[in-house]
């Protein structure tokens, strides 16, 4: 059992490399004078949690609003970085801006800035009918950051359903937000000021997104890149997701914004880096922005099991990536015709957990009590499903697999629909990916698989019918 602890913990979601020995020493001591309990291997869709989601599903059924009309879009972009003088503003934190991505024993602060971060935000409206796409270049959205968000967007008469969240998920981002010992390690230790701040910038790039709306043509494209990834847990490149997904909005007085989603985890840098970066994300939206287009969001896909793969290292390795991708995209752009007319539908489903477990061994876990210790439990967790004309863009909560998006891509194109799936979407439930990988000795599952075996086939099975929902008008 110490073996397994060790490898899970050491190696896992904390670092393979660092001495975090107080953090080894507390697990060890749990697996020692802690009742731990079976991994729970009950069908989901024969338990309570999997019953109370299908009646959310239903619920949310019913309320969908297939919309075709007219579309109107708006476009901003607000800095992620905060200064001096936000830090210690109110509670007189610390002036370091811890750097949330690779864990250590002592929080990693930064350095300095090597390229800004940002959040961007992207409004669309047909009819009645707003819809807000949110993403930031962080490790993740901070939970109680976005929990933040949503309760000063509801004063101004926004719902949580209006609004889709992800990330950029680079490595390099800003941290400051960890609550309970292992975020600590991995976002840095809570800092008020910061999180006030984030949850200001991000609230107010949505109002700035709303104010800009004007006429609007929208069109979609995508195209294969396998060159910049590769499969970390099989090695298997058969499942790997390597396709890259963009969507071109244009308003008809001229300005134009880009989104655009790819599957590789932003680790071009390593834990060695001490400066604020957007990691290859980053290089990709600045080079489609200096090109002359207004606005380049980029989102986290499917980056479970997948990791980067390019020439160079460290910042080389991301302007190579990065760079490239955007190259492709702008060829892209020649290739596609935009229409001033959207069918837009949402849905947003309020998602029920199964138990929440950190893993003791194989077979065996850490109680649901002492896991909440370690971490809180994700609270306020949505699967969501973004309709735009033939394609079906999904936020789930987590690192969602590549593999499990490449099989819903297949699904979709049997109806003639595209598929898109990206990660972090306002809370965080761990890795999301097929449960036949859960008792693989590798880190994902091991060390991040908070919610047993069958984690990842009730994600994908609630994605699935969200789809045939939204594909059967």
């Amino acid at each position: 059992m110490i073996s397994y602890l060790l490898k899970s913990i050491y190696l896992g979601c904390i670092d393979k490399r660092g001495h975090h020995l107080a953090v080894i020493l507390l697990t060890v001591l749990a697996g020692i004078f802690l009742p731990g309990c079976a991994v729970v291997k009950t069908p989901y869709f024969k338990t309570d949690y999997y019953r109370k989601t299908i009646t959310e599903l239903d619920k949310a059924k019913s309320g969908i609003n297939h919309v075709t009309d007219s579309l109107f879009a708006g476009f901003s972009k607000r800095n992620l970085v905060p200064d001096a003088s936000v830090l210690t503003a109110k509670y007189n934190e610390k002036h370091e801006i811890p750097i949330a991505g690779y864990g250590q024993l002592k929080t990693k602060y930064a350095t300095g800035i090597h390229d800004s971060t940002f959040v961007r935000a992207i409004a669309l409206k047909a009819g009645s009918e707003i819809n807000i796409i949110v993403s930031g270049e962080m490790l993740i959205m901070p939970p109680d950051v976005v929990d933040s968000v949503v309760s000063r967007l509801k004063v101004k008469g926004f719902t949580r359903d209006q609004l889709f969240f992800t990330a950029t998920h680079t490595h390099s981002g800003v941290g400051g937000w960890g609550y309970g010992p292992l975020a600590k390690i991995m976002a840095g230790k809570r800092n008020r000021n910061i999180e006030s701040w984030l949850s200001a910038q991000i609230s107010n790039a949505v109002i700035d997104a709303v104010n800009d709306l004007k006429t609007s043509r929208v069109a979609a494209g995508s195209f294969d890149a396998p060159g910049y990834t590769v499969n970390r847990l099989t090695g298997d490149q058969y499942h790997n997701n390597t396709i890259f997904d963009y969507i071109l909005i244009e308003q008809i007085s001229g300005k134009k914004a880009i989104i655009g989603s790819y599957s590789a985890h932003a680790t071009t840098l390593s834990r060695k880096n001490t400066l604020i970066s957007g990691d290859y994300p980053g290089y990709w939206s600045r080079k489609i922005e200096d090109s002359g287009i207004d606005l380049a969001m980029f989102c986290g896909g499917s980056m479970a099991g997948q990791s980067p793969y390019g020439p160079g290292k460290e910042f080389g390795s991301s302007a190579f990536i990065g760079e490239s991708l955007a190259d492709s995209v702008l060829v892209g752009l020649e290739k596609i015709r935009p229409g001033n007319v959207a069918s837009i539908a949402s849905i947003s489903l309020a998602t029920s957990l199964p138990p929440y477990h950190f893993r003791m061994t194989a077979n065996r876990n850490f109680t649901t009590c002492f896991s909440k210790r370690l971490m809180a439990l994700p609270q306020n967790v949505f699967i969501q499903a973004l309709s735009i004309n033939n394609l079906i863009w999904f936020f789930t909560p987590g690192d969602f697999s590549g593999e499990s998006a490449l099989f819903m891509r297949r699904l979709l194109a049997a109806n003639e629909y595209k598929s898109l799936v990206t990660g972090y979407n306002g809370s965080y439930v761990g890795y999301i990916i097929p449960g036949k990988y859960f008792y693989l000795d590798h880190y994902e599952p091991r060390s991040m698989g908070w919610f047993g075996p069958t984690m990842g086939d009730y994600i994908f099975d609630l994605m699935d019918q969200i789809g045939k929902i939204l594909t059967s008008r």
